[in-house]
């Protein structure tokens, strides 16, 4: 009987064990997280940013130029403005002023930005090269006076094809 009764108790705190073994979250996603990184020239995609950062619990990163814009570089109506100039040169990547620490940290990341002529700002492309984006999810949002987002999402994949792309939203 209390060979039974031992190997009863064996076998219980094996079954638990295992069970414990099989809730327990994978090493390599436990720290990961949602990083929302955005570019706003007037302040509008900031707002956005920030609810979609709470929305989905995630740390924010605001993409700062180097030359911050000015109205008159934001003209879109000046053939001569500085985001008139850019945006005609897809070759163009205005500076940014700090580097994303601790990209290791998130799996997935929401990239925002205005829409400028139908795409997004060159500034986005420069803060895309300036990271190692492998193996995480790149989502996009955008915010327009009257453009979607589709075409801008389309550009960015296009562009980098060796990421991969998740969903894409307008945050108007």
């Amino acid at each position: 009987m209390r060979k039974l009764t031992s190997i009863i108790c064996a076998t219980a705190l094996l079954l638990s064990l295992t069970a414990c073994a099989q809730n327990k979250p994978k090493e390599n996603n436990e720290m990961k997280k949602t990083l929302v990184a955005y570019f706003s020239a007037t302040g509008t995609t900031k707002r956005a940013a920030e609810k979609l950062a709470k929305e989905k619990n995630a740390d924010l990163f605001e993409i700062v130029p180097a030359q911050p814009y000015t109205a008159a570089d934001l003209d879109w109506r000046d053939k001569e403005s500085r985001s008139t100039l850019e945006m005609k040169d897809k070759s163009s990547r205005p500076a940014v002023s700090s580097k994303l620490e601790n990209l290791a940290n998130y799996d997935t990341v929401w990239i925002g930005f205005p829409v400028w002529w139908y795409t997004a700002p060159t500034i986005v492309n420069t803060f895309i090269e300036s990271c190692d984006f492998s193996g995480k999810v790149l989502c996009v949002f955008a915010t327009s006076g009257g453009s979607g987002v589709e075409g801008s999402a389309a550009d960015l994949k296009k562009a980098y094809p060796h990421y991969r792309w998740g969903e894409s939203k307008l945050l108007n």
